[in-house]
This record gives structure tokens, C-alpha cells and sequence, in this order.
């Protein structure tokens, strides 16, 4: 298998639940999983998946720490030494905005 930038054969499988509400899989993984790292990260400049739509599902995503992940604030995330976005996190859960990318986050 190679790497591929978008590979038509993966989006083809996905069509089939690109609308399905995954928020309550991911409660449970983050309640019945603590050694999972759950990392949800959006570029501030993805008109398709906008940063606010992420921050909104992860807000009200019901888990153990809820509460308490809806009250942390924004940390400055930095690469080399630059900043580059802006995480929220508490226990496994992590919402990430990234500065200066689109919907292809790691290719910006």
C-alpha cells in the first residue's frame, strides 16, 4: 500500500456515513477508553468543516468530564517555538484550532 494525498477508493467508502452523528461513539470511547487520546482538530480557514462547528461538537459531546472540559480555556499550541493554534484539552479529549489551514490540515 502507498501513501496517496486523497485516495477516491477511502472517500468512496465514506459516502456511506459522511452524515452519521458520531458523537455518542465518541463519549463512549472517551469514558470506557482513558488510555485513548482523542484529538479533534479543525484549520481556521476550512470553510467546509469549519473550526466552530468542531468546538461546538467536542462542547457538547457527553462524557465523565464533561463539565470539565467545557470549562478550560484556549492554550497557545506552538510549533518550533511559534504559535500555530489554540487547544482546548482536559483528561483524553483534545479540540485543536489550527492557525492558516483549510480543510487539509496536515498538507497546510
Amino acid at each position: 500500500m502507498h501513501w496517496e494525498e486523497v485516495s477516491q477508493m477511502v472517500h468512496t467508502y465514506l459516502l456511506g456515513d459522511w452524515m452519521t452523528n458520531l458523537v455518542f461513539k465518541v463519549g463512549s470511547i472517551l469514558d470506557n477508553n482513558p488510555e485513548v487520546e482523542v484529538l479533534v482538530y479543525s484549520g481556521d480557514k476550512d470553510w467546509i468543516c469549519n473550526w466552530r462547528g468542531g468546538e461546538a461538537w467536542t462542547l457538547a459531546t457527553h462524557w465523565k468530564s464533561h463539565a470539565d472540559f467545557n470549562k478550560q480555556e484556549f492554550e497557545s499550541w506552538t510549533v518550533d517555538g511559534k504559535p500555530a493554534g489554540e487547544m482546548r484539552q482536559y483528561g483524553n479529549l483534545h479540540f485543536l484550532r489550527v492557525f492558516d489551514a483549510g480543510h487539509m490540515v496536515p498538507m497546510d
